[in-house]
């Protein structure tokens, strides 16, 4: 969720059938034909910037149909469409190819095929708008705050320029010879021969602050060679596939595998460094929360995503108190933005998150288990330091022991959690929870940041070290389960509100306690059957909120909805604790719910019941491709597996809990300590693997058989 001014999901609705292209922070969202239509939240968006807001293509001054959209990648696609018959009732003879490919710009090939026994001449016309606005004006549905360009007829095309006092952008048109610019237009006037075709093409070239950005598919650069296309087939073919007893499985996992490969974030002066954008289309931007939760699901994926998201966390971490930005020393930021209404058109950084921080110091710990960072992690004590002095000086600011939040001025977002939306905290009557408000999740974040810092002690030879946060920890856990425990409820409460009250509402945000491992073994039991209840599981995944509170809402963004990435951690805190047929259960709703909706987990879905309808309603503007939602499939398998790496002890626990419905599986390519793993896992749970880096011993309680 953004910072500024967003405070609830997104409000710029669908326009029919839609196709986004991603490739880095570069996106296009358009119509089924290929068309951008003006008022709509399509367009060209790059750095936060929708540089294109109109694109539609006519051809014999006729809009076109559409027919059929190809699209074998995450950047491009083929929109097959045929121009409107010339006498109504008869076919049309002409058949018109759009070739669409994004990357630090747009290329259009254009191919009008003439299906008819003689020449046509007709007007191939691509009609533009171009509005500068930026995203945040876009994704809430208003007309952008920015002075629209006035168009420039240059010698090969059209430019636009539009400056404010702090930021400048550009738009280039390049087409190819025999166009005709004309101020809000290119035409081209041909003759398509019998049986035969015309083709023409239509680069353009964005530029932000003075800089042009070197386009991907520029024309004289063939697709199979450009940047993208290389680095994707590199990417799929160091990722991890899958076979099982389900067919379907595979097709989730790929389709995961490519919508990760097309939110990575490359930082041009430090190539090997990869983050990732939290999703597309309104958060193509490095998210502190969503980028360390998506690269630590995806680490059976990409170990390195995850190195590059903490060391460029590491890099923007706080320094300063900024009520402006909610800045504060050792604090992780929320989101990075370009030309914000706030920084004056020019980039800026937002810190209104109090769970970021925790997050960052559990990564940073987790890296540890799979023996990553011999070489850097020493210069990362540092920040992680920094970022437990954040919780203990401001995200406590009370000294009662809990990490809670309030904005820093009415320019923040009002709930800093997860759930950020205006609305996202409420009590069981639906009342609004007032801020300071202590999350339960936030204090279980903490409590594992503690037990990271610990481990990271540990290795280190800090015997003093690691027993004070091993302490600290334990202290913490024991006040949590005393405050937070709602005995008459047999579960915690959503957070502790601005007079210390436990917001009694039931909500999924108590199932990533679960996961961080704070909860007393006495009281998970309790926590695990709420979670698991009819009010709460959908059979798809687990509600947000329980359809039994007042606030609830199926078709809200917080307030019932299911969240791919919550469900997915919430099955791994009841695996954690021994609960495996309820986690067995949440993990099929997901795969099931990916099957049934063409492959893809999308950010969100509508929280009816499976019993109500065949497959998930979507949710009306759900961010896809969207990276936690990507990368739950992943920790879903991770958790089925039961994979715990902890390379300081030289030591691999495999203990699979893989439900019959998916019959045999096997993960091949698996990224692991310089090796590559695959994992077979059998009828009974009998378990092979390969590949197992030398000195690391395989440890599996559970497995019929088990050899390395």
């Amino acid at each position: 969720m953004s910072a500024w001014a967003l405070e609830a999901g997104p409000t710029a609705g669908p326009t029919g059938v839609e196709v986004t292209l991603v490739e880095g922070s570069c996106f296009c969202i358009g119509a089924a034909n290929g068309d951008l239509a003006p008022s709509s939240p399509h367009g060209l968006f790059f750095r936060d910037t929708r540089y294109l807001s109109g694109w539609q293509l006519r051809v014999g001054g006729s809009s076109l149909e559409p027919l059929a959209i190809e699209q074998d990648d995450p950047f491009s696609a083929t929109f097959v469409t045929r121009a409107r018959p010339v006498v109504r009732g008869h076919d049309s003879r002409l058949l018109v190819l759009r070739r669409r490919f994004v990357g630090n710009g747009m290329r259009e090939d254009l191919t009008v095929q003439n299906m008819a026994g003689e020449p046509s001449a007709v007007q191939v016309e691509l009609e533009l708008d171009v509005d500068f606005a930026h995203i945040f004006d876009v994704k809430e549905g208003r007309p952008s705050l920015r002075s629209r360009p006035s168009p420039e007829v240059i010698p090969d095309g059209l430019r636009y320029v539009a400056r404010w006092p702090d930021g400048q952008r550009e738009l280039v048109l390049q087409p190819a010879p025999g166009a005709v610019a004309r101020p809000d237009r290119l035409v081209f006037q041909v003759v398509v021969p019998a049986k035969g075709e015309w083709t023409g093409s239509v680069l353009l070239l964005l530029g932000a602050d003075g800089a042009t950005a070197e386009p991907h598919f520029g024309a004289a650069t063939p697709v199979q060679r450009s940047e993208p296309v290389v680095r994707l087939a590199s990417w799929r073919k160091r990722s991890p596939s899958v076979a099982s007893g389900r067919e379907d499985l595979a097709t989730v996992v790929s389709t995961a595998v490519d919508d990760l490969g097309s939110l990575r974030i490359f930082d041009p002066e430090i190539p090997d460094r990869v983050t990732v954008a939290a999703g597309s289309p309104w958060f193509m931007t490095l998210f502190g929360r969503d980028s360390i939760l998506t690269s630590w699901m995806a680490l059976m994926v990409d170990p390195s995503m995850a190195v590059g998201t903490l060391r460029a966390l590491a890099d923007l971490q706080g320094v300063k108190e900024d009520p402006r930005t909610e800045e504060e020393p050792g604090r992780i930021l929320h989101e990075v933005r370009w030309g914000s209404p706030l920084a004056g058109g020019q980039g800026d950084t937002y810190y209104g998150s109090v769970d970021a921080t925790p997050l960052f110091v559990m990564l940073a710990a987790e890296l540890r288990r799979w023996g990553l960072g011999d070489d850097w992690f020493p210069g990362l004590l540092g920040p992680v330091d920094r970022a437990l002095e954040w919780i203990r000086d401001y995200g406590d600011r009370d000294g009662d022991g809990f990490v809670e939040y309030k904005r820093a001025t009415d320019h923040g977002l009002v709930h800093q959690g997860w759930k950020d939306s205006f609305d996202a905290v409420s009590f069981a009557c639906g009342r609004a929870a007032e801020p300071p408000v202590a999350l339960c999740e936030v204090q279980g974040y903490v409590y594992a940041a503690y037990e990271g810092r610990a481990l990271m002690a540990a290795e280190l030879g800090d015997r003093g070290g690691a027993r004070y946060w091993h302490e600290r920890a334990a202290s913490l856990k024991a006040a949590f389960n005393e405050a937070y425990w709602l005995p008459e409820h047999q579960r915690f409460a959503l957070g502790l509100d601005a007079d210390k009250r436990p917001i009694d509402a039931l909500a999924s945000n108590m199932g990533h306690c679960l996961w961080a491992g704070i909860v007393d073994d006495d009281k998970a039991e309790a926590v695990v059957r709420s979670l698991m209840s009819p009010e709460m599981f959908t059979g798809w995944g687990i509600r947000t909120l329980a359809s039994t509170m007042d606030a609830y809402n199926p078709v809200s963004y917080h307030n019932g909805s299911v969240w791919p990435h919550d469900s997915a951690l919430i099955a791994a805190g009841m695996m954690r604790y021994g609960y495996v047929e309820e986690a067995q259960r949440v993990a099929m709703g997901l795969i099931e719910a990916a099957s049934r909706m063409g492959g893809r987990l999308p950010e969100l879905f509508c929280g009816f019941d499976r019993a109500t309808y065949r497959a998930p309603v979507a949710y009306p503007t759900s961010c896809c491709p969207q990276a936690w939602a990507a990368g739950s499939i992943f920790l879903v398998l991770r958790t089925l597996l039961g994979f715990e790496p902890s390379l300081s002890q030289h030591v691999l626990a495999i203990d699979p809990q893989v439900p019959e419905q998916l019959g045999e599986l096997r993960i091949e390519n698996i990224p692991f300590a310089g090796s590559r793993l695959t994992i077979e896992v059998t009828g009974g749970n009998d378990l092979r693997v390969r590949g197992l880096p030398p000195g690391i011993r395989m440890v599996c309680d559970t497995c019929a058989e088990s050899s390395a």
